[in-house]
């Protein structure tokens, strides 16, 4: 009875201890698992296409320190820590930063991309943060002071500027079809501030993070949703990720386990490219 009692005690103990550690991320896979994982540890080398995406990589232009910073370039260091191998960023351009995964220039691109249903077709995603759109206006229009969600800009009340052919545009149509929609020739501007600043629109929508920029150049702008300066905003949200090429189950499996590891540190370290943008 005594040994019994003492065993479940040893047994309870070894529980609430395994509780209170950290998951741990899974097992490189082991030689013959992963041809990727084989490949990357005989040629020493882990090769990332990088092209830069604030706030998920950053170059560092300083000329000291890491040439690269952000969460991508964190979670790729993570990466190549595990695998025992140097990190080699390559450069890509906007045109060749999804076809050197088929071509198996990289092994991963890390290039800051959104998961879309056209990119999943090619490639697989190891997804760490997300895009998303705020809506903007002037802080002295009180109509749109006024309005506490972005719920409020679907009015006749309202006008909505967009750009022509930009990204923003379906959504601006389908967002607020009770509003005004004016459509005009896009600019090198990252939003028609154009026609907020000259009150022909009450409203613009713009990238989170280019709200963070513009808000910064320009002064006496506002955005919806107000949490957290915008960045908490669903808004046509879409996860944003690294990317493989597709059919390396084994190797997805663990770069996966290790972004999932490392996302509270990830999430910090975007938090912190953020704030230095403001």
């Amino acid at each position: 009875m005594i040994v019994s009692k003492t065993i479940s005690a040893l047994a309870l103990a070894a529980s609430i201890f395994s509780i209170g550690l950290p998951a741990l991320a899974a097992d490189v896979p082991a030689p013959g698992v992963s041809a990727r994982v084989d490949a990357i540890k005989k040629a020493g080398v882990l090769r990332v296409g990088v092209l830069a995406n604030t706030p998920w990589l950053v170059e560092n232009t300083t000329g000291s320190g890491d040439a690269w910073q952000g969460p991508a370039w964190l979670l790729a260091q993570e990466y190549a820590k595990e695998l025992g191998v140097k990190l080699q960023p390559i450069p890509v351009s906007h045109e060749t930063k999804v076809p050197v995964l088929a071509s198996n220039q990289v092994d991963l691109s890390i290039t800051p991309l959104a998961e879309t249903p056209e990119r999943l077709k090619v490639v697989d995603f190891v997804l760490y943060s997300k895009t998303a759109v705020c809506v903007f206006g002037l802080k002295n229009n009180k109509k749109f002071a006024d309005a506490a969600t972005v719920d409020a800009v679907n009015s006749a009340d309202f006008t909505v500027a967009y750009f022509i052919g930009g990204a923003e545009e379906n959504w601006v149509k389908e967002r607020f079809p009770n509003a005004k929609l004016r459509g005009v020739t896009s600019s090198s501007a990252p939003a028609p501030i154009e026609e907020i600043m000259a009150k022909r629109a009450d409203a613009a929508a713009i990238n989170r993070i280019q709200w963070v920029l513009l808000s910064k150049k320009v002064p006496g702008l506002t955005a919806l949703p107000k949490d957290n300066n915008c960045q908490g905003s669903t808004e046509k949200a879409a996860p944003v990720g690294l990317a493989i090429d597709k059919g390396q189950g084994p190797f997805l499996d663990w770069l996966r386990a290790v972004e999932k590891d490392m996302q509270p540190k990830l999430n910090a370290d975007e938090a912190r490219i953020v704030d230095t943008m403001k």
